[in-house]
């Protein structure tokens, strides 16, 4: 069955994580991607979190968002190279880079050379700050967008200093808000016929994710503190509790999930009681509320609880660590992980975070060793076997 980006061809200059995220939802899709790769590889190929893989130059953090891609490794400083690039955008649909603005523009590959070549060439540029603006020149990270966009400011709790999120959440908004930006130029040109400069910035993306917290400041002045393990619902069962051994998160927002709550406890006649008789009252006498689910908790372990209170209708999970939800059978059963067979044996890889009826993503191809597809991509280019040749005598690839 054709997948719904198949025949879509990306020339991928991008690099870290935002940018190859986004490439790699659309490969999941069936875009045929080409990772044009700096000689020597990129950094994140050599992240040091296992040694074993860093060595092979191919880290699990690289290897996470560039399955399914075709590498090609060059001197992009070489004008061979250069002319290598031209012949590709040529044929290409999309050309996603996520260099500092200008620097595309400086190799001679940037939107308006490589839009004169392919009018229909849909280019989009990932940065910190967007192509324009006082902080367009401005060096990003995840990090400082987190900072910079107020996450930090809201997440983590009351008495403590501001906190990351737990993994690179602004390089994964940006990354599937530019996924999206691409799949919308690409509708929009099967309309108009047309190319176009796609510009994507972190913190935009982010801020957009953003907007329930944001317009609450916008719309009615109200300005978010931290709150930890608090719901955005701010009521007093839509946080962490104590179990006996551990932890468990309710996420009891409704009338009807508090009244299964306290079947499961077995504390229904506190619903008799003035101080829990409606939400505001609960939030009132949160610190009583919680004194009498937490007594109830700790007769048994989180694992039973969560049983319990799934059985019930009250929303609730343990506190898992990422082996544990990895293990999920419910992930199994959506094939979220998958498995593809690779020069070093089995990887097991994330796909498509969605299913369709047919056509829908999977991880068909390996993450590429550096230079794999070399002579294809050149082949296709429409250099002959002579003068690939010719170009592999040179230090012009990896």
């Amino acid at each position: 069955m054709t997948k719904p980006f198949e025949g879509v061809r990306i020339l991928d200059f991008t690099q870290v994580f935002a940018g190859p995220f986004a490439t790699y939802q659309l490969a999941l899709l069936g875009a045929d991607v080409i990772k044009v790769e700096r000689k020597g590889g990129e950094n994140m190929r050599f992240s040091p979190g296992s040694p074993e893989w860093a060595e092979r130059a191919m880290a699990p953090t690289w290897c996470s968002v560039n399955a399914n891609k075709r590498n090609i490794a060059m001197d992009l400083k070489d004008p061979k190279s250069i002319e290598i690039v031209q012949r590709l955008a040529a044929k290409a649909d999309i050309v996603a880079e996520n260099f500092r603005p200008g620097v595309m523009d400086r190799l001679g590959i940037g939107y308006e050379a490589l839009s004169q070549i392919n009018p229909k060439l849909i280019y989009c540029a990932l940065t910190g700050f967007g192509q324009e603006g006082p902080e367009r020149d401005a060096p990003s990270y995840d990090g400082r967008i987190q900072a910079t966009s107020g996450i930090m400011s809201i997440t983590g709790h009351e008495d403590s200093v501001p906190t990351r999120a737990g993994f690179a959440v602004c390089d994964a908004l940006t990354g599937m808000t530019a996924a999206f930006a691409m799949a919308s130029a690409l509708t929009q040109r099967a309309v108009t016929g047309k190319g176009q400069l796609v510009d994507v910035a972190m913190l935009d993306a982010t801020l957009t994710f953003l907007s329930p917290t944001l317009c609450e400041y916008t719309i009615a002045g109200v300005k978010q503190g931290r709150f930890g393990n608090q719901a955005v619902s701010r009521l007093p069962t839509a946080n962490l509790f104590a179990v006996k051994g551990g932890h468990i998160l309710l996420a009891v927002n409704t009338e009807a999930q508090f009244k299964s709550l306290l079947k499961v406890i077995g504390r229904e006649e506190i619903l008799d009681d003035p101080r829990f008789a409606d939400w505001q009252a609960r939030i009132d006498n949160e610190p009583a509320l919680r004194a009498v689910i937490e007594t109830a908790f700790q007769s048994d372990d989180a694992e039973t609880w969560e049983a319990r209170l799934a059985q019930g209708g009250a929303p609730a999970s343990r506190i898992r660590t990422l082996d544990d939800a990895v293990s999920h059978p419910q992930l199994a059963h959506r094939d979220v992980l998958q498995v593809v067979e690779s020069a070093y044996g089995p990887m097991q890889l994330i796909g498509s975070g969605f299913k369709l009826a047919h056509g829908g993503g999977s991880v068909d191809r390996p993450p590429a060793v550096l230079g794999e597809h070399t002579d294809q991509i050149l082949e296709e280019a429409g250099y002959g076997p002579d003068e690939i040749a010719d170009m592999r005598r040179t230090d012009l690839f990896s």
